[in-house]
């Protein structure tokens, strides 16, 4: 078995990003995240066991510091659509995600065969991949390419296209068609948010169309995410018809988000 279970009890607390002046407004953004994001005030009040009208009181504070939007009947929590540059990804939660990467990284032995995108929290499985020796490396990411060509025997294959400025990531047809055309034993892939109706979500079109190819032509496919990505939304869903065999994450989902990975048959990893 390659695989390691950790189960742990601790719940992921709400986004500390998120400016908040009272306990009720902190409990009503909760009730939100399991919702998926929208629900109705009556909703929200049953909950809490409040009246309509405190639940309203609160929400005008939230939608005055834009976490959440009213509208007819209800409420919808604001999430950030666009993507932080790459430098600014790789720099936060950096304990969390070395972690998570060297879970990852010890289902891969030397000699095996890897694709790797373009993901921050990708990047840090590369760099615990580097003491390993003979890889054979698929890669959109000029990161990942940099970290582990020209290292002990190792091959790397690079999606070929432009690289773009803010993450440094190869896309279009050359790509495609070079993933496409290599199979490979593991298939490591990033999310920019873990929502519950809509699987694994990514902030590009492009980006989820190549992790689509590439899941296609691997054995085992792994997403690696953090707590931060949960219950949020991104500009494109890969899709349930996209099959994935791991979720290696460092905090226990929300119910919804696990019965959502029981339900597409993904195994779930929470790494201590």
């Amino acid at each position: 078995m390659w695989l390691l279970r950790v189960t742990l009890t601790q719940e992921s607390a709400v986004n500390p990003m998120r400016k908040t002046t009272n306990q009720r407004e902190e409990e009503i953004l909760r009730e939100l995240q399991k919702a998926g994001g929208s629900c109705r005030v009556s909703y929200l009040a049953n909950q809490l066991t409040v009246s309509n009208e405190t639940i309203r009181r609160n929400i005008r504070t939230l939608e005055e510091s834009r976490i959440v939007r009213k509208v007819h009947g209800g409420v919808h929590l604001i999430e950030e659509n666009a993507e932080a540059p790459f430098q600014s990804r790789i720099s936060t939660h950096r304990d969390e995600k070395a972690r998570l990467a060297a879970a990852v990284a010890k289902n891969i032995n030397d000699g095996d065969s890897v694709f790797l995108d373009i993901g921050s929290t990708t990047a840090y499985v590369a760099m615990e991949l580097q003491q390993r020796k003979d890889l054979f490396v698929v890669t959109n990411s000029a990161f990942v390419a940099h970290t582990l060509a020209t290292r002990n025997g190792n091959r790397v294959f690079f999606a070929g296209g432009e690289l773009r400025a803010h993450d440094g990531g190869a896309f279009g047809a050359e790509a495609l068609d070079l993933v496409a055309r290599l199979n490979v034993q593991f298939a490591i892939f990033s999310a920019g948010a873990v929502h519950a109706e809509f699987g694994f979500m990514l902030h590009d079109l492009e980006e989820a169309n190549l992790a689509r190819i590439a899941a296609v032509n691997a054995q085992v496919r792994i997403v690696v995410a953090d707590k931060d990505k949960f219950s949020k939304r991104a500009t494109v869903a890969i899709g349930s018809e996209t099959r994935f065999d791991v979720f290696y994450t460092d905090a226990p989902p929300p119910d919804a988000i696990v019965d959502m990975l029981k339900s597409r048959d993904i195994d779930l990893v929470v790494v201590e």
